[in-house]
């Protein structure tokens, strides 16, 4: 089935000369873009939260590697690609749980390093990637809603769509391939403290004209008991070996419940999510936020109220039902892991 065009808003636009980052801090509210020219402009805009998600950090870093490369080679075109590298050094520390973040830039310094490189051909990889990811989106929904078989109801965490990838999205693009093949009821979780389900799914969602109901993010094993999902759709920040699953903070619990209740659980990542050098969740660094994006206002910072702020969580495998990539489904990760991928 043809699905129908829609309006949907991407994060990160190439002009040629500089990468236009949609700030997703002010969505639904606001829809501004902000040009970036140099390095150091993308590694803050991946800090600081205006774009988000494991795929679209990734590509964005590799646009700055870029930046850079245009930058050093029009000031010295014989000793540009030091500089380069140490700007590539920089856009590294930006995050630290996505792995999609630290692939891209192994790609662009293999690019980098090669005799004949040039800004032409860095951009060249950096738009690779971003068309990759874009394809693999694609693939992912195909694959994961034909597991999703007649399922009659989709629950999802934080925001896997086409504002997180380079366009369509992981999770959320096969929750968008299954609803256009038959229909769905589609539930997204609010997902605190950056409320990225309801001001970013939701939202990007109504763009495609698909109905969603919101819920609060305690609302979610009520609404498993009640027997209205039967499968949770997330994606993932990154997949150790094992099947281990680092996603954003929320997505554990959520896997719990679900086995509780008897409602099965789908993680959707691209291949450049899985990491190879990590054999469990347990190596996973995960990203620890500053207590003021938790706390309200009218605390003061002496230190009597804080706050503990991960931004992510580790499924263990034997929660996970499947895993769908881009190179197939992996049913049940806690027996082999996803090794069967490499």
């Amino acid at each position: 089935m043809t699905e129908p065009k829609t309006r949907t808003v991407h994060p990160l636009h190439w002009d040629g000369q500089s990468l236009k980052i949609l700030d997703q801090r002010q969505l639904p509210d606001h829809c501004v873009y902000e040009s970036y020219h140099d390095a150091a402009g993308v590694a803050q805009a991946i800090a600081t939260m205006r774009v988000r998600g494991a795929p679209a950090i990734g590509i964005a870093a590799a646009y700055g590697v870029v930046l850079s490369a245009n930058r050093h080679y029009a000031a010295d075109a014989r000793r540009w690609r030091q500089p380069v590298a140490e700007d590539t050094a920089v856009l590294a520390q930006s995050r630290p749980t996505a792995v999609n973040l630290f692939t891209a830039l192994a790609q662009m310094k293999m690019a980098l390093a090669q005799p004949e490189s040039s800004p032409a051909s860095l951009l060249a990889c950096a738009q690779k990637i971003h068309a990759d990811d874009l394809a693999a989106n694609r693939r992912m929904g195909a694959l994961g809603a034909a597991v999703l078989g007649g399922c009659k109801g989709l629950l999802t965490h934080c925001n896997t769509g086409a504002l997180a990838t380079g366009g369509y999205g992981t999770a959320l693009g096969v929750i968008r391939s299954c609803y256009h093949r038959q229909p769905v009821k589609v539930y997204a979780g609010e997902t605190r403290p950056w409320l990225q389900g309801a001001r970013l799914t939701a939202w990007e969602l109504a763009q495609d004209g698909i109905a969603v109901t919101l819920i609060a993010d305690s609302a979610a094993a009520w609404l498993m008991r009640s027997g209205a999902v039967d499968w949770v759709v997330v994606g993932a920040d990154r997949i150790a070996v094992n099947g281990d699953t680092a996603n954003k903070i929320g997505t554990y619990s959520l896997a719990v419940l679900a086995r509780h209740h008897g409602v099965k659980f789908m993680v959707v990542a691209p291949t450049t999510t899985l990491d190879w050098d990590l054999a469990t969740g347990d190596g996973i660094d995960i990203e620890q936020r500053a207590a003021r994006e938790l706390l309200p206002a009218c605390y003061p910072d002496d230190g009597l109220v804080t706050a503990w702020n991960p931004v992510f969580d580790v499924t263990p495998a034997e929660l996970i039902d499947v895993i769908v990539t881009e190179r197939g489904i992996v049913l049940h990760p806690s027996l082999n892991g996803v090794k069967e991928l490499a």
